[in-house]
C-alpha cells in the first residue's frame, strides 16, 4: 500500500485533478489519498487558504462577507462544473462553508482554524466525487471519524499517540481513501490545524499508521534540488537523500516539504518520494533512513530569514551555575523557542524566530534578563538569515569548514555566528539577510561546480 499527498498546484483547476486521477489510477497500491486545499492556478492567483484567511478575517471583524466567501465557494465551482460533476456536489461545498462561518466565534483562534480546515475538508470532497464518477471506487474520510486526534488547545497541534491505532484500519478499506490534510480533532471534538504545509504532515502520520512501503508526495517539481533554483542557475538534483538531511533542509528554507513532516515516516522507517503532478514519471527524490555518501560530502545549501538574536553578556558567566537555564525559562514564559545558542566564557546568543517576537515581548525580556540575571549588556538585534549546509559525508570530511568559511570570505560578507550540530550533518551560518542570497550562490559554486570541488 502507498499513500500519496497532493499538494495545492496538483488540486488547482480541474486540468490538475484530471492528472491527479490518472496517477491514482495507474497504480492500484495508491490507495489512500491526502488532499491540500486549491492552490495557485498561475503567477499572482489566490490560494484558497489565503482567501479563507481573508473570510475569517472578515467574518470576526464582523465586516461583509458575501464577497470573501463568493470567491472562495467560486474556485470549487469552476473545478466542479469542468469536471462535469453532478450539482450536489457543490451544495454540499457550499453547505459546508456555510455551516462553518455559522459556528462558534467566541474563540477567535479555532474559528479561523475551523475556516481554513474547510479548504483541504471540500477539496477531499470533491476529488472523491470525481474519482467515483471516473470509475474508481472512493470515498472521502473525515479525520474525526477516522481518528486523527490532535493535541489541545493553546498547545501547539501534534497528532496523539493513540491516533496511529485507529487510523490503522484505514489499511482494510477496499476503496480508496481520500483524506483532507491540514487538520485533526482534540479528544473534546475542536477542530485544530497544524502549521501551513500541514498536509505533508497528515500523509506521514498516515503512511505511517498503516505501515505503507512508501509515501509519495506530489507536488509541482520533478525533485529536490540541490540548491533554490530561484537563486542558482541549474542547481543539481537529488536522487537520494536521508531523514535527517531532509529535515535539515526543510528547516533552513526548502519549502518542497514541511520540516515537521518527516518524523512519523522516520519512527516507522517509511521512505518517502518527491515527486511531480506534472511530470510524474520522473524519477523524483527518494528519502530513506540510509543511504550510500557520494564523493561530495555537501547534499544540500538552503538558507532562510527572519531570525534576530538575544546577545547576553555577563562578566564570569561560565561561573554561575544555571545562568542558561534560568535564561531559558525566561524565554519559556514568554512561549518563545529557540533555534540554536552559540556561546563563550561570558556571553551567549540566542536565536530566534523573528515570527514570535513582538515590540513588548522584547522589552520584556530585556528587562528580566538585566534585573534577574544581572546581565552587564542584554539586546536583541534582527535582520538575520541562516544558511546551511547539509550532508551525511560532512562528518568524515576533513576542512570542510575552512573551504565554506573561505567562500564565504570571497563574497566580503561578515559571519555573525558558526553552529555545527552534534551529529555533523549540519554546518549553520548566521549572516545579515543582504547578504544570503550572494553567500548561497557562492557557497554552491564551492561545493558543486566541477571548478571548485576538491
Amino acid at each position: 500500500m502507498k499513500v500519496c499527498k497532493f499538494g495545492g498546484t496538483s488540486l488547482a483547476s480541474a486540468q490538475q485533478l484530471e492528472k491527479v486521477a490518472n496517477i491514482i489510477r495507474k497504480d492500484k497500491s495508491r490507495k489512500i489519498v491526502v488532499v491540500s486545499a486549491p492552490g495557485k492556478r498561475y503567477d499572482g492567483d489566490t490560494k484558497v487558504t489565503d482567501l479563507l484567511i481573508t473570510l475569517s478575517s472578515a467574518a470576526l471583524a464582523g465586516a461583509d462577507i458575501d464577497g470573501p466567501l463568493a470567491k472562495v465557494l467560486e474556485r470549487y465551482k469552476q473545478i466542479t462544473d469542468e469536471l462535469g460533476l453532478e450539482d450536489g456536489v457543490m451544495a454540499t461545498v457550499k453547505q459546508d462553508f456555510l455551516e462553518r462561518l455559522s459556528s462558534d466565534t467566541s474563540n477567535p483562534v479555532l474559528f479561523s482554524d475551523r475556516l481554513k480546515a474547510g479548504g483541504e475538508d471540500n477539496s477531499a470532497r470533491v476529488l472523491a466525487a470525481y474519482l467515483n464518477d471516473m470509475g474508481m471506487g472512493s470515498e472521502y474520510i473525515n479525520p474525526q471519524e477516522a481518528g486523527l486526534l490532535l493535541s489541545d488547545f493553546p498547545e501547539r497541534a501534534r497528532v496523539l499517540p493513540q491516533s496511529y491505532g485507529r487510523l490503522a484500519s484505514l489499511r482494510q478499506k477496499e476503496s480508496i481513501c481520500v483524506f483532507p490534510g491540514f487538520f485533526g480533532f482534540t479528544e473534546t471534538g475542536a477542530l485544530r490545524t497544524f502549521e501551513r504545509g500541514g498536509s505533508d504532515i497528515t500523509g506521514s502520520i498516515l503512511a505511517a499508521a498503516v505501515k505503507a512501503e512508501l509515501y509519495e508526495n506530489f507536488t509541482d517539481v520533478d525533485c529536490v534540488f540541490a540548491a533554490n533554483p530561484k537563486i542558482v542557475e541549474n542547481p543539481i538534483e537529488i536522487q537520494q537523500m536521508t531523514y535527517r538531511e531532509m529535515r535539515e533542509l526543510s528547516y533552513a528554507g526548502f519549502s518542497v516539504f514541511h520540516d515537521e513532516a518527516l518524523m512519523p515516516a522516520f519512527k516507522e522507517a517509511i521512505p518517502v518520494c518527491i515527486k511531480n503532478t506534472n511530470n510524474p514519471d520522473a524519477p523524483g527524490t527518494m528519502i530513506v533512513a540510509e543511504r550510500s555518501h557520494s564523493q561530495n560530502p555537501v547534499t544540500g545549501i538552503s538558507a532562510a530569514d527572519g531570525f534576530s538574536t538575544l546577545y547576553v553578556s555577563k562578566y564570569l558567566m561560565n561561573r554561575e551555575i544555571g545562568f542558561g537555564r534560568k535564561l531559558l525559562q525566561i524565554l519559556e514564559d514568554e512561549e518563545i523557542s529557540y533555534e540554536h545558542i552559540p556561546s563563550g566564557i561570558d556571553n551567549l546568543s540566542v536565536i530566534l524566530r523573528n515570527h514570535q517576537l513582538a515590540a513588548d515581548k522584547e522589552e520584556r525580556i530585556i528587562n528580566r534578563v538585566k534585573t534577574e540575571l544581572e546581565a552587564d549588556d542584554v539586546h536583541i538585534r534582527g535582520g538575520f538569515s541562516m544558511v546551511v549546509l547539509v550532508g551525511e559525508g560532512m562528518n568524515h570530511t576533513v576542512g570542510l569548514a575552512a573551504r565554506a568559511t573561505d567562500a564565504i570570505a570571497r563574497t566580503g560578507a561578515n559571519i555573525e555566528m558558526i553552529n555545527q550540530g552534534s551529529s555533523e550533518v549540519s554546518l549553520v551560518f548566521g549572516v545579515l539577510k543582504h547578504d544570503e542570497e550572494k553567500i548561497l550562490k557562492e557557497l554552491y559554486k564551492e561545493f558543486f561546480s566541477p571548478a571548485y570541488i576538491h
